[in-house]
């Protein structure tokens, strides 16, 4: 997924904010825990949280709000500055609480949480003003994401609006609803409601596939939805379009569900702007849950770690290992930044063979992830001829990412991986035994400079040799 999507989020946006510390006495004045503070942090919270994943997955975000003019409010504006929200369709109404909730935490528990905020509907003069910024700018975004924290932003008549308007303009719009009453998100391309909000919705008790295909028909029928989903928590995601469909779950352990309802309608808003199907879609958010509620708090998800997660259940597809340069930049600086060490070499692997494979896999043990630059078939011919390669880029990439040791493959035009050493600057460049005492490209990019004996007899010129009869 290398196209990077415009997206707008409109909701309600908060700061969660913690104040973590130890707990070693009671107070004389009540029976109560006496909290000694040893920092604090604050994080988006609400829509925010869905701003931030979107963010994390590679996305351009728009938002749009109606805040207070108070100091929460301007340190919230901070934060989705210090992220990279350009766009800021906020409307300031006096006397409002900007919502932040705070939250103490001793020895990783919560003792006490305590919020400040506004929760009845926006002055009618707010909904207009905001409409009127999101009718000025719904042509920059590819899909809108509406998230219905229930504090007042999303109005019945202005939710409505957008929703007409981005039908009007033939754009997705993807609510995440709040309450037991759907009527006002009529009209959306789809809902995320999760299994105990879609029972109060429906007054079904979903408890069997029937009852579950029931309350997505419900759904789908009063809201006038494109498409009827239902998210299950451990049981995955079910969908209705044409069929009923069930997407199983990915988890391996669940530590914390915080926020994983954020990053599911993050997910799918992603997946659907680069033109993914529902159903990949559907796959897609599922991962990036696994993900995420292996984590402790609200938490965001990243591409690359949805990758490493799809391979480590060994459901990844080769070609999904398959980057470009602009691809490979990204994951390379992920990477860096998780204290990981990036192993690359080079070749054209024309013919695979067990030289090739056992060659990989003493590079990947050098470090964390194995990135191999693969010279593309102009860049083989002119290195070996018109004769070579054997086998096309697609397949010798395609073969190659399907090895366990390899993490990545970028395929090359050049006749030597200069440029891309370059921009990789990986801390181990490994290269083959052959080239003791001779320059090798790239080596003032990389940390170290690790030299691999081949295999003995194991070539793709002996290979081809052989297929040829030409040795026994």
């Amino acid at each position: 997924m290398s196209v990077k999507p415009n997206i707008l989020v409109v909701g309600d946006l908060m700061i969660d904010h913690y104040l973590w510390g130890d707990t070693n006495r009671i107070s004389p004045e009540a029976p109560v825990q006496v909290v000694d503070i040893k920092n604090e942090s604050s994080v988006l919270g609400g829509a925010g949280n869905v701003i931030n994943n979107l963010v994390s997955l590679g996305s351009d975000v728009g938002v749009a709000s109606v805040i207070g003019d108070d100091e929460t409010a301007i340190e919230l504006k901070g934060m989705l500055k210090s992220i990279g929200i350009k766009n800021k369709l906020i409307v300031t109404q006096h006397g409002r609480k900007t919502s932040k909730k705070s939250r103490v935490i001793s020895s990783n528990q919560q003792i006490l949480r305590y919020d400040k905020e506004s929760k009845e509907d926006i002055l009618s003069q707010s909904e207009d003003a905001l409409f009127d910024q999101i009718k000025d700018k719904i042509d920059l975004y590819d899909l809108v994401v509406l998230s219905d924290y229930g504090k007042g932003v999303l109005t019945s008549k202005l939710t409505q609006n957008i929703i007409k308007l981005a039908k009007d303009k033939s754009k997705s719009i993807l609510v995440d609803p709040k309450g037991s009453d759907y009527s006002k998100y009529k009209g959306a391309t789809l809902l995320t409601p999760n299994k105990k909000e879609a029972c109060e919705a429906t007054s079904i008790d979903i408890k069997d596939e029937e009852s579950l295909s029931k309350a997505l028909h419900i759904l789908k029928k009063s809201c006038d939805l494109e498409i009827s989903m239902i998210t299950l928590s451990e049981d995955g995601i079910a969908l209705l379009q044409d069929e009923v469909q069930r997407f199983p779950t990915v988890a391996k352990e669940v530590y914390d569900v915080t926020g994983a309802g954020d990053t599911v309608i993050a997910s799918i808003a992603y997946a659907l702007s680069v033109g993914k199907s529902i159903g990949e879609s559907a796959v897609f958010a599922n991962l990036a849950a696994g993900v995420v509620v292996g984590k402790i708090g609200s938490a965001t998800v990243t591409q690359d770690e949805i990758l490493e997660y799809e391979a480590s259940l060994h459901k990844s597809d080769s070609s999904a290992h398959i980057k470009t340069f602009n691809d490979i930049d990204t994951i390379v600086k992920n990477a860096k930044f998780s204290g990981k060490k990036v192993v690359f070499t080079n070749g054209c692997f024309d013919i695979l063979h067990v030289g090739h494979v056992k060659y990989l896999q003493e590079a990947k043990s050098f470090g964390d992830i194995l990135i191999v630059g693969l010279n593309s078939d102009k860049s083989v011919k002119r290195l070996k001829g018109d004769s070579r390669p054997i086998n096309t880029q697609d397949d010798r990439a395609y073969l190659l990412a399907a090895l366990e040791a390899v993490d990545y493959v970028v395929p090359f035009d050049e006749d030597t991986p200069y440029d891309l050493i370059k921009m990789i600057e990986p801390y181990t460049l490994v290269k083959g035994g052959d080239y003791e005492g001779k320059e090798v490209v790239g080596t003032s990019f990389a940390n170290e400079l690790k030299l691999v004996d081949f295999v003995d007899g194991k070539s793709t010129t002996n290979t081809i040799k052989k297929i040829q009869g030409d040795i026994c």
